[in-house]
């Protein structure tokens, strides 16, 4: 799975760099093992947060619905968001960087779970995350 997980790491960071919303979020990937991902992304005011200059739900929510799904893919497998759990502990304020971590506790040939952690530049715990995602397809390495 080594050789595999270099060509994922490889295709994934591709197909991500080429996502729109991804890029309007500015969601980087850090690190990928396989069954994990470390993500990241800025804190920008003005364009993650919300009235109150804390990071919008909805920004912390793509951000770890993005996390969880590298890491099923991390695995081989296309998958789909079927259910996606939240909770909120701390509010971000703007900062140059949070990290969201992903790990598959689940992986079903039809469906997958995973679990993500979001955490502020000063490593206190922002989101906790779960959710369930459909398996679609797989991904498959091109032959050269």
């Amino acid at each position: 799975m080594e050789k595999n997980i270099e060509w994922l790491k490889k295709n994934l960071a591709t197909i991500y760099d080429q996502n729109p919303y991804i890029n309007l979020l500015d969601i980087q990937i850090n690190t990928l093992k396989e069954g994990q991902a470390e993500l990241s992304m800025p804190v920008l005011a003005g364009k993650h947060t919300n009235l109150y200059n804390i990071a919008h739900g909805g920004a912390l929510a793509s951000l770890a619905d993005t996390v969880m799904g590298v890491a099923c893919a991390t695995t081989g497998k296309k998958v789909v968001t079927l259910d996606l759990n939240m909770n909120f502990i701390k509010g971000a304020i703007p900062q140059s960087e949070i990290k969201a971590y992903g790990k598959v506790v689940h992986n079903g040939k039809n469906t997958m779970v995973a679990e993500g952690e979001i955490f502020d530049s000063e490593k206190q715990l922002l989101v906790k995350s779960r959710a369930t995602f459909f398996v679609t397809g797989m991904f498959e390495e091109e032959k050269e």
